[in-house]
């Protein structure tokens, strides 16, 4: 059976030059479902992780349809939960345009609205913007979504469950009924089901299991470690696997900024990220990370889904997650568009029911090892 590629996608010439300099080998399972219905314009709701190639997924059936038709207007309208997530989506957004005239913009908070009038005003044919921003300028007059063709609604279930439920309906009251809508979303909750059938056409649904990724892409082992000694645990895992970049997850915001101090004192390049840092800093900390400036991210939740910092070798669970959902979604930091991966996860004296959960949604595929701490 011969490997499908992008090739068998039918998209635009511009396009698929920009897919091969970007070194896109072959279309992802979410691309390869997800791509053909929504190039020929139907709705779509898909299910699928992190790292799962979820944005070129959206994105390049709606450059290739945009292509088609006349520029004049902003035309494609994705609308995600962070500011990180629409950075993200811009960027690669304008990677895969660089061959063609189409022009593209981000709408967050956090910055001046000057600029981002501007891109209102010169009629960007595609915008990424947070709920909250994009509501601010569809205030002024010169904000319009009439001419929106296309949308999507990116991490839908986070962007949800953070609250931006009436938001989101207030931008889709604003956008024209006869629109191409996509949702893109982690899992499928009921609101999720609700916002589809009142928004969306006959959409096709297309899911791609967790348990596909973190079983054939990514080896997962756990210790058992006394909460008192995950310290100098983790000073024995970084020394014995020698992690190239790293992801180390923590529960809390306190933790996180605790944890990066115990490490600083150890002389190790490290920053943290968390919701309470500002956006200058968040960017800055990202740059450095995905520059290799800095090799090991402390983070909470919030980086776990929506940051694009490819070839992370390792994420380490300093915490066990509450859920099996968070598991699967830090664990997607690792082992993106094919690549292997490796994730850690410390299970300490009260962890046994999220372990076991945990189990269940990866099919057994996280091994015990013994740490050499305790040997």
């Amino acid at each position: 059976m011969a490997v499908p590629t992008f090739a068998s996608l039918s998209l635009d010439a511009a396009l698929m030059s920009a897919v091969k300099e970007l070194g896109f080998a072959r279309p992802t399972p979410i691309q390869l479902d997800s791509i053909p219905p929504a190039r020929d314009g139907r709705d779509v709701l898909a299910c699928a992780q992190t790292g799962s190639g979820k944005t070129a997924a959206f994105l390049l059936p709606i450059l290739h349809r945009m292509l088609a038709g006349k520029q004049g207007a902003t035309r494609a309208l994705i609308v995600v939960p962070t500011r990180e997530l629409a950075l993200q989506v811009l960027e690669t957004a304008q990677a895969l345009t660089v061959h063609t005239p189409l022009t593209s913009a981000a709408i967050y908070g956090g910055v001046g609205m000057g600029p981002q009038e501007h891109a209102f005003r010169t009629k960007a044919d595609l915008m990424v913007a947070t709920p909250g921003r994009l509501l601010d300028h569809m205030t002024k007059p010169y904000a319009s979504l009439a001419g929106v063709q296309h949308l999507v609604l990116d991490e839908a279930d986070r962007m949800l469950d953070m609250g931006f439920m009436p938001d989101v309906e207030r931008i889709l009251s604003r956008t024209p009924r006869t629109r191409q809508t996509a949702m893109f979303s982690a899992t499928v909750p009921t609101v999720v089901r609700i916002i589809s059938k009142r928004h969306m056409r006959d959409a096709v649904t297309v899911q791609v299991k967790p348990e596909e990724r973190t079983v054939s892409s990514i080896e997962q082992i756990f210790y058992e470690v006394a909460e008192r000694d995950k310290p100098a645990a983790l000073r024995a895992v970084l020394r014995e696997r020698a992690p190239e970049r790293a992801m180390i997850f923590c529960r809390t915001q306190i933790a996180v900024d605790r944890l990066m101090r115990i490490l600083q004192r150890d002389g190790l390049q490290v920053e943290a990220i968390h919701g309470s840092m500002g956006q200058g800093q968040r960017e800055r900390v990202i740059a450095d990370f995905r520059s290799g400036k800095v090799t090991l991210l402390v983070a909470t939740n919030l980086a776990a889904r929506g940051l694009d910092i490819p070839e992370v070798s390792h994420v380490i669970n300093y915490d066990i997650p509450e859920e099996s959902e968070s598991y699967v979604h830090r664990i997607g930091r690792t082992a993106r568009m094919g690549r292997e991966g490796m994730a850690i996860t410390f299970v300490a004296e009260w962890d046994e029911k999220s372990l076991a959960e945990i189990k269940k949604v990866t099919n057994n595929a996280l091994r015990e090892e013994r740490l050499s701490l305790y040997a």
